[in-house]
């Protein structure tokens, strides 16, 4: 969850380590460091900070200067947020510096023997143990000395390493964490995301697990940790550096919002087939033999993307016929599942690198089964690691709450579902109607964005409420469980998300006029079912915000959307809520694209 960046070539190294930081804040934002040396420096030089990579910036010195460094922005596992716990983590004689993401496993184990040997610990952190088994390494080269260390090291790791010694160099190695060299004319840059890179090159290599680099200014070789050359083949990134702008909106969330017409646009483009009512997606690697082998679909996610995942196996089970199921990844592999030969499993991130759906995934493949990936970035571990997938092409999202990447996910869990539909059952009739449907989203998406000051106005009202309820029926649900999550997520009011059809099985004991309930009521055939549920909160004097196709009598107030499919009509109905959830969040005052507790990739347990 944190974020690394280093550099070496001939630049000053200091503000190129604070750009990066800045644009990797969103993976990590309690504390920030770094560490910098020239080829003829005599040591390696630190300064850090608690709090933003503003505050790191204030305290950086006039002449800390150097053409080698690495940086590091935190969210506090081992160790509260401080100006000592923060990275980089030096050894006593300040030769070595380490940063690090992940968690070392047998930190506590490691500690006590190092203590043991006389070293004293300047940190809490989990991270300080690797500095010091790099230090006290009698290998002859800085390679071996890490090697060394990782050979004890039980966990997650992406770390990067300089030392006082060895300063034409730095050595990165990844098990877990994200690790991608950028790869410049004579200079080598290294970030956990492609944001840190971006605005210097386009051409970077994703490390794999297991895998190690020597960066130097003029080359870079990459090989595993037992020493075995690999070979790394650069790959060419399709963002844009104005992709991390904030484009004249106040907040990452809030552009990202807006760019949602053109993000489903994307993921819809060069897809979808007139002809036989289908669409194309080349990257399942899955051919229509094979395809109708298929007795069950298991999608694994976690937050946003788990409940795509419940919106993705409705679309399934509706349009294909094939029994379909969502489940959190992070419970999925601690419960020692039985992996069927003829269940296709679907693995969704945004990130890609989601340790816990990872984990799931080479699990399921441990075991034989056939895992596909839906994830936002290329050449993801996910997307490695699975037979095949769909990229969802929603762009960069800075802002730690996911929206664009929830709609799109949720329009490819559609174009999955009509592929897997029409080579099963699903008429061509149904395969047009649905067709037309998707092509109608991008500008349906516009249409309520252009409501947003309606919605502010409504956010405003209900931003004094200490708890809110969302409920919805089927499709309407995991829309209620993911607004829940957003209003949580940026404005930190207690909300909670339950099936309408459960409200008399407990929850209505909780409906009274201070807590008011968000419904989600499409117009479909469970209208009257969603209605009789207004009446049962009404009848508590209970407040009703319901976001319809068409107002609701009961409700105090109703946000409107636009009618498509009833398949795709759970595309629609979230929209409104992200923007209720950013706007109530925006009258409190909060810090909407840095949450507190939260950051962006989880690539930790």
């Amino acid at each position: 969850m944190c974020g690394i960046v280093g550099y070496i070539g001939k630049r000053d190294v200091a503000p190129l380590l604070l750009e990066g930081l800045q644009r990797l804040e969103y993976r990590g934002y309690d504390s920030a460091g770094m560490v910098v040396t020239s080829p003829k420096a005599s040591g390696l030089k630190m300064v850090k900070a608690k709090g933003r990579v503003r505050d790191l910036e204030a305290r950086v010195p006039k002449r800390f200067t150097g053409t080698t460094g690495i940086a590091h922005t935190r969210w506090a596992t081992h160790g509260a947020p401080s100006d000592v716990n923060s990275h980089p983590h030096l050894d006593p004689e300040n030769k070595v510096a380490v940063v690090h993401n992940g968690i070392v496993d047998n930190a506590a184990e490691l500690r006590a023997k190092l203590e043991a040997d006389g070293v004293v610990f300047a940190s809490e952190t989990d991270t300080e143990v690797i500095t010091h088994l790099v230090a006290r390494s009698q290998a002859e080269t800085l390679e071996e000395k890490v090697r060394e260390a990782l050979k004890v090291i039980e966990g997650t790791y992406g770390i990067a390493v300089m030392h006082a010694d060895f300063n034409d160099r730095i050595v990165v190695a990844r098990n877990g964490s994200p690790v991608i060299l950028g790869i410049g004319e004579k200079e080598m840059l290294v970030a956990s995301d492609v944001a840190a890179l971006i605005a210097h090159t386009r051409q970077v290599v994703t490390l794999d697990d297991g895998e190690m680099a020597t960066l130097k200014a003029d080359d870079f070789r990459t090989y595993t940790t037992s020493g075995a050359t690999t070979t790394a083949t650069p790959e060419t990134v399709e963002w844009e550096a104005a992709s991390y702008d904030m484009g004249g909106h106040d907040t990452f969330m809030h552009k990202e919002i807006s760019e949602q017409p053109d993000a489903v646009d994307r993921v819809l483009r060069g897809r979808i087939d007139d002809r036989f009512s289908t669409v194309h997606l080349g990257g399942l690697n899955l051919d229509p033999r094979e395809a109708r082998t298929i007795r069950r679909i298991k999608i694994l996610g976690c937050g946003t993307s788990y409940h795509a995942g419940l919106i993705g196996a409705g679309l399934i089970e509706s349009l294909a016929r094939i029994p379909a199921d969502a489940e959190p990844a992070s419970e999925f592999r601690y419960r020692n599942p039985v992996v069927d030969p003829d269940t296709l499993y679907i693995a969704v991130s945004q990130s890609g690198e989601t340790y816990d759906v990872l984990a799931a995934v080479q699990e399921l493949k441990r075991k034989g089964a056939r895992v596909l990936g839906v994830v936002n970035v290329v050449g993801s571990a996910i997307a490695r690691e699975a037979d095949g997938g769909v990229y969802v092409h929603a762009g960069p999202e800075v802002c730690v709450v996911s929206t664009k990447c929830f709609t799109n996910t949720v329009t490819a869990f559609a174009l999955l579902a009509l592929h897997l539909g029409r080579i099963r059952d699903l008429s061509v009739t149904d395969g047009k109607r649905i067709i037309e449907g998707l092509r109608k989203l991008p500008a349906q998406i516009e249409e309520i964005l252009k409501g947003e000051d309606e919605i502010k106005r409504l956010a405003e009202v209900y931003a004094g409420a200490q708890s809110m309820m969302f409920i919805g029926r089927v499709r309407g649900y995991p829309v209620a469980l993911e607004a829940s999550l957003k209003l949580k997520e940026i404005s930190y009011i207690h909300a909670e998300a339950y099936p309408a059809s459960e409200l008399k099985h407990g929850p209505l004991a909780l409906i009274e006029p201070a807590l008011p309930t968000v419904a989600i009521v499409p117009d479909d055939d469970l209208l009257e079912k969603n209605r009789a549920a207004l009446e049962e909160i009404k009848a508590r004097s209970g407040r009703i915000l319901a976001v319809a196709h068409q107002p609701q009598e009961k409700a105090d107030h109703t946000i409107v959307v636009p009618k498509n499919e009833d398949e795709l009509d759970p595309i629609l109905m979230g929209i409104p809520l992200q923007l209720f959830a950013y706007h109530t969040a925006l009258a409190m005052g909060r810090d909407i694209d840095k949450p507190r507790n939260l950051a962006k990739s989880v690539t930790v347990e």
